[in-house]
């Protein structure tokens, strides 16, 4: 807790014919992040045949899945599953190396791909021609205006028939232009549609060539005009007879997807992702060196799997490898993979922290504070002992649910349950339930200090809240440099805010102990001395950037007022829905009180949104004053995260034949 975990590297370099089965022990294990090898008297390593194949097979697999998945026939879903989603069964596979599972997969495809290959040329094929269908019933809509027979719109050796739409605006000089160019030698036949005119031009062979450009400069569309024989409308029914037929077989290809889906979704999606590992392995080749007979590669893993990590590639090679362990070294702080250390409980906070960024190797990790400091103004924000439970509830059913899984969703449903405590807490010290309701319904109500009376007060709390935050990472800012030998920023950019804020403090105090006020300007002064002794390596600058830093620091401590203001909001939005609720609830229509119908779901509505939307507003302000106010004073979260060699696994389980 408060440091990130300690790290070992590792050095393996074993004989070749080892290489899958430490990759894939390496790979299940997800304890090891590989790094690449500086390689002088051997060769990168690139992918054999076999991972070539898992790549490309990977991807037409994922085909199949999305064919199948577009089938399936869903069950469940909607809110209960969003609580309380299904744990995924997981098949398991006994791994006897990439080749051997090349085959089964190429076994497995042989198998199925052809029929669902099949299934899905008819659907297209079906679809494309109910498209053509349906545009040729179209086509033929438009021409029924013409009442001629669809035959006699065909082009013939002597004649060339044009069938097409042009604007209305384009009409005329159409008609104008191809007089112009061919003469009276062509035949023209129109019928005004909506906004266009469906046209009909029947020319010479020798005389379109001249009149083609004409028609494009006119921007007239052409017509396909459907195959088959007799009027337009005849026609259409045909066409139209033939649509319903294609729906059927349509619905009949349909129904043999969902049959595929049912019986093979699940295995497709199994070696899907067996397929997508065995990728996500060869990507990693690129990092390894090897020679004719060896391979080596190199990592950091946390210290606490060394001796699991160690003892499992012994034991896969037959002990026939080369193991280096050993403590980083000043030099490498900066690539050192971050892994977060904490208790359990405080573990889901790692997600805030992770957002803004992990510490380096030598600094503070600030996930215990902010699991405290970070619920602590949620609360504070809301201040609402019935929001409190509501999110508690929430936050709970959804840990419940997601506890399996322990995926996003379940920690910051543990964040939303640490936070709803504080928000119940201070919303019984704020005497605030749904804002004012109890006591707009004669219920008195104990409360320390009124959010809407008390609002000044509620700001002066806000803000020695902000200088005891301030202060603390100021202090940690202190002891991380002290530690790392860099005294002189310690006393220049951290202890000088330290002495500034605790001076502050002093003078406040002073109103009613006139004798701390030596003290504090003393302590004053002599952090003012040091912050700008810290401006002064800025040179030309350095008077400009006292006066914007020490304003800098003033709106940083203001900026908590948003503590109150949120507050404010919360007891202000509770109030206006109560208000209202209060206004509509006498309503009487004769003897019906009707009220009552349109209170009671306006007060839970109206309340629930409150909840919401001011969740959200602390969710988002709570976060601003760590990442920019508290963060600022200590933190740069420029750490590298660990990213180890994992497996992601959600329906498959590997059973290593070689571990057995």
């Amino acid at each position: 807790m408060f440091k990130p975990e300690e790290m070992a590297k590792i050095e393996v370099i074993s004989l070749g014919r080892y290489k899958d089965r430490v990759l894939t022990y390496l790979h299940e294990e997800g304890a090891v992040e590989v790094r690449e090898v500086e390689v002088r008297l051997a060769q990168k390593d690139v992918p054999n045949e076999f991972y070539r194949k898992a790549a490309s097979y990977s991807i037409g697999i994922s085909r199949l899945v999305d064919f199948l998945r577009t089938h399936k026939k869903e069950g469940g879903g909607g809110l209960r599953e969003f609580f309380f989603p299904p744990e995924k069964k997981k098949k398991t596979y006994r791994y006897r190396g990439i080749e051997q599972l090349i085959k089964d997969v190429e076994t497995f495809l042989g198998k199925v791909e052809p029929e669902i290959k099949a299934v899905e040329g008819k659907l297209n094929a079906t679809q494309t021609e109910m498209e053509r269908i349906r545009a040729g019933i179209a086509i033929l809509e438009l021409l029924s205006v013409l009442n001629i027979e669809v035959e006699y719109l065909k082009s013939t050796d002597m004649l060339e028939i044009v069938v097409g739409t042009v604007d209305k605006d384009k009409h005329a000089p159409l008609l104008e232009d191809l007089k112009r160019t061919v003469g009276e030698k062509f035949v023209g036949i129109s019928k005004e549609l909506k906004d266009r005119y469906l046209v009909l031009f029947v020319f010479l062979r020798k005389d379109y060539e001249k009149a083609n450009p004409v028609l494009a400069k006119h921007s007239l569309e052409r017509l396909e005009i459907p195959e088959g024989k007799g009027t337009p409308e005849e026609l259409a029914a045909e066409y139209r007879k033939k649509l319903r037929e294609k729906e059927a077989e349509l619905e009949k290809a349909r129904k043999e997807a969902e049959w595929l889906s049912e019986q093979y979704y699940e295995d497709v999606l199994f070696y899907h992702e067996l397929m997508e590992n065995e990728r996500d392995k060869a990507t990693i080749l690129s990092s390894l060196a090897r020679t004719n007979m060896t391979f080596a590669l190199t990592g950091w893993l946390p210290k606490e799997k060394v001796p699991d990590v160690v003892g499992g590639i012994r034991r896969i090679t037959e002990n026939k490898a080369y193991i280096s362990i050993r403590d980083p070294e000043p030099g490498e702080l900066d690539e050192i993979p971050i892994k977060l250390k904490n208790p359990k409980f405080i573990e889901p906070f790692e997600m805030l922290t992770e957002m803004f960024g992990v510490p380096k190797y030598n600094e503070f990790d600030p996930t215990p504070i902010m699991a405290f400091t970070y619920s602590f103004f949620f609360g504070f924000m809301l201040t609402d002992f019935m929001y409190g439970l509501i999110i508690g509830i929430v936050a709970a059913l959804l840990i419940k649910g997601h506890k399996h899984l322990r995926d996003g969703t379940w920690k910051f449903a543990n964040i939303l349950l640490f936070s709803s405590f504080f928000t119940m807490l201070l919303g019984i010290l704020f005497g605030s339930y749904f804002g004012n309701a109890l006591d707009l319904a004669g219920i008195h109500v104990p409360r320390l200090l009124d959010t809407m009376k008390g609002a000044l007060t509620v700001l002066e709390i806000a803000l020695a809240i902000g200088l005891i935050h301030m202060f603390i990472g100021y202090t940690i800012g202190f002891m991380v440099k002290l530690r790392n030998g860099e005294t002189k920023e310690a006393l220049l950019e951290q202890l000088s805010w330290m002495l500034i804020i605790i001076a502050v403090v002093l003078f406040v105090i002073s109103k009613d102990y006139p004798g701390l006020a030596l003290p504090a300007k003393g302590l004053f002064g002599a952090g003012f001395v040091l912050f700008v002794l810290s401006e002064l390596k800025n040179g030309g600058l350095a008077a400009l950037l006292i006066i914007s830093d020490f304003f800098g620091f003033v709106g940083n401590w203001l900026s908590y007022a948003r503590l109150m203001a949120l507050a404010l909001a919360t007891a202000g939005i509770a109030m206006v829905v109560n208000i209202l609720v209060q206004m509509v609830w006498g309503i009487r229509i004769g003897a019906v009180q009707i009220g009552i119908v349109l209170g009671i779901p306006l007060f839970i509505g109206g309340q629930f949104f409150s909840t919401a939307i001011n969740s959200l507003g602390a969710f988002v302000h709570s976060l601003r004053l760590h990442y920019v106010e508290f963060f600022g004073t200590f933190y740069s979260g420029e750490g590298r995260r660990f990213e180890p060699f994992r497996a992601k696994r959600e329906i498959s389980k590997l059973e290593l034949e070689f571990e057995a």
